[in-house]
């Protein structure tokens, strides 16, 4: 075993360290809450709202289809809605899961270092706006960022002695909340290989890995049917490295080349469990591995990887205590006798140093903090869709959403399209087992189109001002009967709202009648909308 870190001088005292723990989540929690109300969900948001509110055999269903790697959180969103639906509540489970991910950074520091270090690195945490951005964000992303940080922990806890069984049950839930968590596992390896662990800690940390691999795989079998959700991610370049260094250590400026030297400073170190034998591999190693692998199979993301984000903060704040610790022992104490040295006053001043030194970082990323808490930075704001479908539809009215998935905003604020007529629509999301819902046959919904003299269209932005060409055959009927057989309504009414169009159109009149007296040449067919060139 690995005998814990006891040589700090600030390590007798508990109520430093539980300072040092409470302050971040205090902050994070703040940070959470602040502007937490953005008055609509964005697309995703949306998608686990109307889900979650489903019953559990509904959910249940939906997942042997699509989304399987987010069911565990659906299933638990779906306990707190049950107490109050609503968009706040949606996101207080995130805004929870980053106070807590705060408060075991910081306790992470405390183990590991001593207490200045795990107050410097959680307020580095919760300050820093990736962290704020997921924070305030319905989906299962900051929980996974909980579980890793916990995980993490125990893992440390385990080899200075505590048991395994934590850590196992703590890996397998955060996996089982996203499975991309699972390269969490090679990081805790290149942990243990630096500390120089011997076999009997590599037999029991291999028993709960395993176990969590085998709790893992039914998820892994299910969802590999479905990796045709992630098709729409690009190969990942050097440029996607990059903004993940920023979004870890700052957007750009003196923050992150300070933020930088200091988390270099860090590295060196023995080969035993020190706090950079932990942070290192644990921000290094998941974002390295999903980028390599997806230069062969594109699954990266950004958000995917957010639970690495923890170990930045961690190696920063080593680093500025070992400068700290640097110049201290070089500055010579007037009227020094042996152990007489300014290190009582040193104690107090270096902790407040180092968090006056985050507060102007956090002045600095300050106008990102309020950027981000505009309900205009979330892509295709559902709330915003539903209130221009309730000012310009009337009940009765036809509508086709054009491909289907643009129904997201009906399902998740049904108000907006309250007694239209979706046309398309065989049966709702919840019953078809689907998120959209099941569609009418290609030559069912022909026919009702035909019959219509009026129609509403909500059409995604690449569905009408592009060569699409949709290999579904219903998208392929709704787009070729609305370009061939209707025609912009006149006057024309056309709205832009959150990356959704609605266009109204009317049946296309009819062609003159020949007469002796006139002579008529044949019309040339409408453009047929063709596949684009690959």
């Amino acid at each position: 075993m690995v005998s814990r870190n006891t040589g700090s001088a600030e390590g007798g005292r508990p109520w430093r360290a539980a300072v040092a723990v409470t302050a971040p989540a205090g902050v994070m929690l703040a940070l959470g809450l602040w502007g937490l109300d953005r008055g609509g969900m964005w697309r995703d948001e949306a998608v686990t709202f109307q889900v979650a509110r489903r019953s559990v055999p509904q959910i249940w269903r939906l997942l042997h289809g699509v989304d399987a790697v987010h069911g565990l959180y659906y299933l638990l969103l779906h306990a707190v809605l049950a107490v109050r639906p609503g968009e706040v509540v949606l996101r207080l489970p995130s805004v929870g899961a980053a106070v807590a991910t705060a408060g075991l950074v910081a306790a992470l520091g405390v183990r590991l270092a001593r207490p200045r270090v795990g107050l410097w690195a959680g307020l580095l945490y919760a300050t820093t706006p990736l962290v704020g951005h997921y924070a305030q964000e319905g989906r299962s992303y900051a929980l996974v960022a909980a579980g890793a940080a916990a995980a993490t922990l125990l893992l440390v806890r385990a080899l200075q002695g505590r048991s395994w069984w934590a850590y196992g049950v703590t890996l397998a839930l955060t996996c089982l909340l996203h499975e991309l968590a699972v390269l969490l596992v090679p990081a805790h390896a290149v942990t243990l290989l630096y500390a120089r662990v011997g076999r009997r800690v590599w037999v029991r940390w291999g028993a709960a890995c395993g176990a969590t691999g085998l709790v893992l795989l039914p998820l892994a079998l299910v969802s590999s049917g479905q990796s045709g959700q992630v098709a729409w991610l690009p190969r990942p370049g050097p440029g996607s490295a990059q903004r993940l260094l920023h979004a870890f250590l700052g957007p750009g400026g003196p923050v992150f080349w300070t933020c930088l030297f200091l988390a270099l400073l860090a590295l060196p170190g023995p080969r035993r469990l020190t706090l950079a034998a932990v942070a290192l591999p644990w921000t290094a190693v998941p974002p390295l591995t999903l980028l390599a692998v997806s230069q062969f199979r594109p699954m990266y993301d950004d958000r995917y990887v957010l639970y690495a984000l923890a170990g930045a903060p961690l190696l920063v704040a080593a680093g500025a205590s070992r400068l700290l610790g640097a110049a201290s022992s070089r500055t010579p104490s007037p009227k020094a006798r042996p152990g007489a040295t300014r290190r009582p006053a040193l104690r107090v001043l270096a902790p407040l140093a180092g968090a006056l030194a985050v507060v102007l970082a956090f002045a600095h990323h300050l106008p990102l903090h309020r950027q981000d808490r505009a309900l205009r930075v979330r892509p295709d704001t559902q709330a915003a869709v539903s209130a221009l479908a309730a000012r310009e539809l009337r009940a009765g009215d036809a509508v086709v959403f054009l491909p289907a998935i643009g129904r997201r905003a009906k399902a998740a604020y049904p108000e907006g399209f309250r007694g239209v007529r979706d046309v398309a629509l065989a049966a709702p999301g919840p019953v078809s087992g689907t998120l959209y819902g099941r569609e009418r046959g290609a030559a069912e919904l022909r026919r009702r189109l035909l019959a219509l003299d009026r129609l509403w269209v909500f059409a995604e932005p690449y569905a009408l001002r592009s060569p699409w060409y949709p290999r579904n055959p219903v998208e392929r009927v709704k787009l070729t009967v609305v370009t061939e057989d209707f025609v912009p309504g006149e006057p024309r009414r056309e709205f832009v709202r959150d990356g959704v169009t609605l266009r109204l159109y009317t049946r296309r009149p009819p062609a003159p009648a020949c007469s002796p007296a006139v002579t008529c040449s044949p019309a040339p067919p409408p453009a047929r909308p063709r596949p684009a060139r690959r």
